[in-house]
């Protein structure tokens, strides 16, 4: 049975597949796994997030109620910071690197 991927990776992963700067297949590669397992990640962190599932006229952006306006700040809210989190452990890694003992 093979290891499964640390959380921190999956947080890693979510987080640079839902800025929408690359495609899916892109993600999945970058990192090193399948596309249907980064599809089923994103399911799963949406379902946490408590997201609808994604259909097709969700991206037309009129008559939205507050609730669904609110889930997806919460959504971008979470968002923004696991990145704040991603730069600030890059930034402790550098600083160890760079100063002195």
């Amino acid at each position: 049975m093979p290891m499964p991927f640390p959380a921190e990776l999956r947080r890693d992963v979510i987080a640079a597949s839902r800025t929408g700067e690359a495609s899916i297949s892109r993600v999945a590669r970058y990192f090193g796994i399948s596309e249907s397992c980064l599809q089923r990640w994103l399911k799963i962190a949406d379902r946490d997030d408590g997201l609808p599932p994604p259909t097709s006229g969700d991206r037309g952006g009129g008559g939205k109620d507050e609730s669904v306006e609110l889930r997806e700040l919460r959504r971008r809210n979470k968002l923004l910071e696991q990145e704040n989190e991603i730069l600030r452990r890059a930034t402790a890694s550098f600083a160890r690197d760079v100063l002195p003992q």
